[in-house]
């Protein structure tokens, strides 16, 4: 083992040799690193050879072994002071108490009893050491462990079982640094159905996971966790504006995963939230954005605010458990899982309702939780029940078939409305792009990009509904109309082609005429002298 330090202080040269022969300091643990007259020269040693104990006389010049020891304890408190002296006075031995020097010893002194004092604080100082490497052995598990450590903190959290009192203290204790201001839930869902032949689905899922951390990690604060086989990140955001930047970031990864890798993966963007604390409500949302693969399409990223109304209003809160997949059902628009969980409320209802109060009850809290998931989709609910006075009474009457159809026919109510009001947000955002072309196709680098920016949605989304609604890609509906606008001009104008390129928003004129020979057949000039 490695032998402890020393450091010997004396002002007489002669008392200090002695020790030195005197003392058989390496087979005691000790090694005698050097050696000073004087508490100065004896400090700057200490400096520079950090030793573990300093052995000084009390009486010397220029500075004193008690105010040596005063200037080590402030400075290095970890240093053993064993002090020597040949003045057997009260005021020296209660000094030396204050100080809480280990050992205060009178001269002259034996070789024997100096051994004695040595052997003591060796075992001390053994056992010090010890205690120091374990806690420096806790402190190395705690770092091995603690990414596992902060990962069941996040799924507590995305599971919404942390309490408030304790949020703060785990933030501290698990070393969480994610200030944000703002955070959302990012969920990847590998397709175990479509995987390449011969591949584990399982392997597979971790493979599209290690890419995740080289390709979406890389210069942001986020934190990746394995949750209910989807990999999670949790990303800390500087504004709302990110947002859609971050789509567009996940849904080129999940094309390039396919291109790749042959993984179907869907990434699903919860709803940006102010607190990490609520990052739970960004989970749910990007689990509700995973199930509208079922629309969509998987091997792409899915915004659940840009699929929602825009206009939706703060959450009203719904039962954690009580008709969650029938709602789930309703909002991916499946007809046959409707039917299915509605007949699933029904013989709920019949079966756990004891008495006719619970089953008044039970009935009532149905009607409430359609009135809820209407409110937070920004839809009337009474509309759409066709304002039948009454409702909560009524329904209570009804016998088990009837009350399966009324919910059956809720549900699809329900469902068709949010379908219409989804479609009518798209056919919105299409317009507006449609006028941003109108108002904007003569300046040549308008792109997707500040088409998207202007209207705030990400790119992969806005090209899913451009093409969908429209039949074509935005640049080629930018395109296309570039070149009615330029076909007018060659028709009615005596303009030059690099003029009307310019006007049109093409600033090479040679890239003009390609472009509309394609869509023509012939140049601009033969247009004109064809007069079509």
């Amino acid at each position: 083992m490695e032998q402890y330090k020393v450091i010997l202080v004396d002002d007489e040269v002669e008392v200090i040799d002695v020790m030195k022969k005197k003392i058989h300091w390496n087979d005691l643990g000790f090694d005698v690193v050097g050696s000073a007259t004087n508490g100065v020269k004896a400090l700057e040693l200490v400096e520079k050879l950090q030793p573990d104990v300093v052995l000084t006389d009390i009486k010397m010049p220029y500075m004193d072994g008690l105010e040596l020891a005063r200037k080590l304890n402030q400075d290095y408190p970890n240093i053993y002071i064993m002090l020597c002296t040949g003045f057997d006075e009260f005021e020296y031995a209660k000094e030396a108490v204050h100080l809480e020097i280990k050992e205060y010893m009178l001269k002259p002194i034996s070789a024997t009893e100096l051994s004695e004092s040595l052997m003591k604080l060796k075992t001390t100082l053994d056992r010090e050491r010890e205690e120091k490497l374990n806690v420096k052995k806790l402190e190395d598990y705690f770092q091995e462990v603690l990414p596992k450590l902060q990962s069941n903190f996040f799924i507590s959290l995305i599971e919404g079982r942390v309490r408030e009192e304790d949020y703060e203290r785990f933030l501290l204790d698990y070393q969480v640094d994610m200030k944000g201001p703002l955070f959302c839930c990012i969920i990847f869902h590998t397709s175990e159905n479509d995987v390449p032949d011969g591949m584990n689905p399982l392997l597979l899922s971790m493979s599209v996971e290690r890419e995740i951390k080289q390709r979406l990690m890389e210069n942001c604060n986020c934190q990746e966790f394995i949750y209910m086989g989807n990999t999670i990140l949790i990303m800390e955001l500087h504004s709302e504006d990110e947002i859609a930047q971050l789509t567009d970031k996940c849904d080129r990864f999940c094309r390039w995963a396919w291109r790749i890798m042959g993984a179907a993966v869907t990434a699903g963007i919860g709803t940006v939230c102010n607190s990490l604390y609520d990052i739970s409500i960004s989970y749910e949302g990007a689990r509700e954005a995973v199930s509208y693969r079922v629309l969509y399409g998987t091997k792409r990223a899915i915004n659940i605010a840009e699929i929602v109304p825009k206009e939706s209003k703060k959450a009203v809160p719904l039962e954690e458990t009580r008709m969650q997949e029938l709602f789930r059902a309703i909002h991916v628009g499946d007809q046959e899982k409707i039917r299915k969980e509605a007949i699933k409320e029904t013989e709920k209802l019949h079966k756990n309702a004891a008495t006719i109060s619970q089953y008044n009850l039970a009935t009532m809290e149905i009607v409430s939780g359609f009135f809820k998931f209407c409110a937070n989709n920004s839809m009337d609910f009474n509309e759409i029940s066709g304002n039948v006075q009454n409702l909560y009474e009524r329904v209570t009457q009804l016998d088990e078939s009837s009350m399966t159809n009324w919910i059956i026919n809720m549900s699809m109510a329900i469902s068709e409305k949010l379908r219409s009001t989804r479609n009518s947000t798209s056919r919105r955002i299409i317009t507006d792009a449609q006028n941003i072309v109108k108002d904007r196709y003569m300046e040549p680098a308008l792109s997707l990009d500040d088409v998207c920016a202007d209207l705030g949605v990400s790119n992969s989304y806005f090209s899913s509904i451009f093409k969908k609604e429209t039949g074509q890609s935005f640049v080629s509906y930018l395109t296309d109309y570039r070149m009615d606008r330029a076909e007018e001009m060659v028709l009615n104008t005596d303009e030059k082609s690099y003029k009307i390129a310019e006007k049109v928003g093409y600033q090479d004129a040679n890239y003009f005429s390609y472009v509309f020979k394609k869509k023509f057949g012939v140049s601009p000039s033969k247009y004109r002298a064809s007069g079509k």
